[in-house]
């Protein structure tokens, strides 16, 4: 056979050099199409339409009687196959690359470079032999490139150009599918329709998906049926079974499996687990599993306090097992209310009105429960309805109860001035338990401050203590407390409102103070003044005054206003004169219309003014104008306090001639021995000499350690001990080092540096004291002989007094 013609491009020639012969199979199909055997391999060929191929070199064709010469081709390759995972001992044969300027003599060299050529692929220079020196995975790589060129062995001159060309592994089934998850989680209402969609599952081949069925798969479920059914080509997982309930099986386990080849036998498969969960939906009613509850509570269970709870059950979760308790029958909602604990989802029952054991002592009322949230779909199921109902049974017991008031509060009227001891009111209060212990009465003084009211002790009586006043307090409100004889702890207070009601008995009085005038110039009948009353009584049909004059007067007279309680004062003549009289008294009597009558009289002052045409005032009497600006009280304020002036004053120019004649300190200054300085400046007096003793500052043998002073209250409760004084001090050292413990070990000293300052004298010399206070009376009563035995130092001493005594002798 010398050529092969017009091959089209999806065949493709298959080396296999060992037993040389070639295989021609169609890449699409897969079918080997014939076998040719000829001398010497070839290597792989691309074929295009039109193209020949001269396998044994090249020869010259006729056509239409021409003479067609074919030029010779250097490189006839692009491409050669090699199956993957290569099982052999050996190197895998990949292929031969030959040139046309090979003749065979040894003097061609193949050079091979690109992907993987001296670690994958290995070529030998001499003869042009490919080899794979290792077992090549598709899903890693599918395709190397690499470059071809001829060289000549002794120039290194190239012959042939470099030509790419790939090597490209073919796929086998090797790889199984494989799932994302080893486990999916899903989950499906219940009661849903067959064929709800669940979860779509999707595995992966890594096989070449565009060649053979190696990566086509099928889905199929291996676990979880009849309850689930999966589509075998996406993984979608639906369910199969209707009305699956969560309330009978909430979880389900389906295993899926992925197998390629198409599902064929031999293909290879994955599996996965989805866990699927059926989610709940409000399909079940409450109920209570027992429909009977009894309960008890003390009579004294305050309004809003639980007695009790009770509970229904629901197969469902969550939301839709949300439930509300209702109070059914009229009795109990009366006295009970329920409402739902919303972490438990129990009833609990609660005081809505006091309890009382003496006139109830059992209730039964219906409770209702229904879901707070219902599910339109399943309402009307064949389902029971979608509530239930139970008997509670509420039993009081008797406790020991503070007395009872009739009333609460009470509201008591008394008139005015009622004399003491009068009766006021009654109140009663009762002992409900069954024993009716006996109760006693009294009034909380708080109060009653004022000790207005008193009560009986026994019957609850209260009377008055004092009259009463409305003007002084319209209102009084005591509290009365109820106490049980046997039980002193059980008491009761109720509130008392004693109001306290008018009687007639004040007068009434001008409402305010009237500053009068009446012009010179004024002319009969005109207004000057516009009077009122007040009264502080408060008649049930208002007030109704009267104004008249207590007797005729030639100069005004007085209009009452009927119907608002005012009265016009009008003049009867005119030409006033303030030389002839600048001041009128007119008495207005002012009488109210209640029972008994109370009248009062009042004086007006009219002062007469000079006045302008317009009648504005221009002046008016100094007297009256006196008069009416300063009240008596006042001047009386007013010469006191010029009499206190005056007599600060004069005291003080009396202690000031007392300082000038101040007696001069030493009042001889011949004989200053006996000489006693005086200051004129006061002590402290007694409290003063206990605070400060000179003495114990003089000599510490004869101090006191106990004594307080009494001028300042003691900070402590028990006063710090003072160590007892040094004694027979050598000198003052010892007596500053025992001060100075004394204070670093006092516990009231304060917490910084302070100057403690001591006067000490020593205990004493043998000159004794030298003080003239404790002397005779006279200078002869001393003797002065002993001077002179003291020694030099005292020589002069002695000798001014020895010789004093000496001169008064003679």
């Amino acid at each position: 056979m010398a050529t092969l013609n017009s091959l089209e491009a999806n065949f493709l020639l298959i080396l296999d050099t060992g037993r040389r012969y070639y295989l021609w199979a169609d890449i699409e199909t897969n079918y080997i199409i014939f076998m040719v055997s000829i001398l010497r391999p070839i290597t792989a060929l691309p074929m295009a339409p039109g193209n020949t191929v001269n396998l044994l070199g090249t020869s010259p064709e006729k056509d239409d009687g021409k003479i067609l010469q074919r030029a010779k081709r250097g490189w006839m390759w692009n491409q050669f196959f090699l199956l993957e995972e290569y099982t052999g001992n050996d190197n895998q044969y990949v292929g031969k690359l030959h040139s046309n300027m090979d003749r065979g003599e040894g003097n061609v060299k193949y050079i091979l470079t690109g992907d993987g050529v001296g670690s994958l692929f290995l070529i030998d220079e001499n003869s042009g032999d490919i080899h794979a020196t290792k077992r090549l995975d598709r899903e890693e790589r599918a395709i190397y490139t690499l470059h071809a060129k001829v060289v000549d062995k002794r120039t290194n001159k190239t012959l042939e150009a470099d030509t790419e060309f790939n090597i490209k592994i073919h796929d086998i089934n090797d790889n199984e599918p494989k799932f994302s998850k080893d486990i999916y989680f899903a989950s499906v209402p219940e009661m849903s329709d067959v064929g709800t969609s669940v979860i779509q599952v999707t595995a992966t081949d890594a096989d070449d998906q565009t060649y053979g069925n190696s990566a086509k798969l099928v889905y199929s479920i291996l676990q979880g049926q009849p309850y689930f059914s999966v589509d075998s080509d996406n993984g979608t997982i639906r369910t199969a079974l209707p009305n699956m309930d969560r309330e009978t099986k909430e979880n389900y386990q389906v295993v899926i499996q992925a197998k390629d080849m198409a599902g064929q036998m031999g293909g290879l498969s994955g599996t996965t687990t989805v866990s699927i969960t059926l989610s709940d939906e409000n399909d079940s009613p409450p109920r209570f599993a027992n429909h009977t509850f009894r309960l008890s509570t003390l009579e004294s269970a305050e309004v809003g306090a639980a007695i009790g709870r009770i509970k229904a059950n629901d197969a469902d979760v969550g939301r839709n097992a949300e439930m509300q308790y209702s109070i059914v029958d009229r009795d109990g909602q009366d006295i009970f209310t329920i409402i739902t604990d919303q972490n438990t989802q129990e009833g609990i029952i609660r005081v809505k009105k006091q309890l009382d054991y003496e006139r109830k002592k059992t209730f039964s009322f219906k409770v209702e429960v229904t879901n707070t949230y219902l599910d339109p779909r399943f309402m009307y199921s064949p389902n029971p309805p979608f509530k239930d109902d139970a008997m509670v049974r509420v039993t009081i017991e008797d406790v020991d109860e503070p007395p009872v008031f009739s009333r609460n509060p009470y509201i008591i009227e008394v008139h005015e001035d009622t004399a003491a001891g009068s009766f006021v009111g009654v109140v009663s209060a009762k002992d409900l338990d069954a024993d009716n212990n006996p109760v006693k009465y009294s009034i909380d003084r708080h109060t009653d401050l004022e000790r207005l009211f008193n009560i009986d002790s026994v019957n609850g009586t209260i009377t008055t203590l004092k009259a009463l006043d409305r003007e002084m307090s319209k209102w009084h409100n005591i509290s009365v407390v109820a106490t049980e004889i046997s039980n002193p702890r059980q008491t009761t207070r109720v509130p008392v409102f004693i109001r306290v009601l008018d009687v007639n008995d004040n007068a009434p009085e001008f409402a305010m103070y009237y500053e009068t005038f009446v012009c010179e110039n004024v002319k009969s009948g005109q207004l000057i003044q516009t009077i009122s009353a007040v009264d502080t009584d408060e008649p049930l049909v208002g007030h109704k005054f009267v104004f008249s004059m207590s007797f005729s007067n030639p100069n005004f007279t007085i209009i009452d206003n009927e119907g608002n309680n005012t009265a016009r004062i009008i003049t009867r003549r005119g030409g006033f004169s303030q030389r002839e009289m600048n001041t009128y008294l007119l008495p207005v009597v002012i009488s109210d219309n209640d029972y008994p009558i109370q009248s009062s009289t009042s004086t007006l002052t009219v002062n007469v003014c000079a006045c302008d045409s317009r009648g504005n005032v221009q002046s008016c009497n100094t007297e009256a104008l006196l008069s009416a600006g300063l009240s008596t009280g006042a001047l009386v304020a007013i010469l006191l306090c010029v009499i206190i002036l005056l007599m600060i004053v004069v005291l003080f120019a009396a202690l000031r001639r007392q300082q000038r004649k101040k007696e001069p300190l030493i009042i001889s200054k011949e004989d200053v021995r006996d000489n006693v300085v005086s200051y004129n400046d006061e002590g402290g007096g007694e409290e003063d000499t206990q605070a400060f003793d000179i003495g114990t500052l003089r000599n510490p043998e004869v101090m006191d350690a106990k004594k307080l002073r009494r001028d300042i209250i003691p900070e402590m409760l028990f006063p710090f001990g003072r160590t007892s004084p040094i004694k027979d001090n050598a000198d003052v050292r010892h007596f500053i080092h025992g001060r100075l413990h004394e204070n670093d070990s006092d516990p009231t000293a304060p917490p910084y540096d302070s100057l403690a300052t001591y006067a000490y004298e020593g205990s004493g010399s043998l000159a004794e004291s030298l003080s003239s206070l404790e002397s005779g009376a006279t200078e002869g009563d001393q003797e002065y002989d002993y001077l002179s035995n003291w020694g030099p130092a005292f020589k002069k001493l002695a000798d001014m007094y020895i010789g004093k005594d000496t001169e008064r002798e003679t």
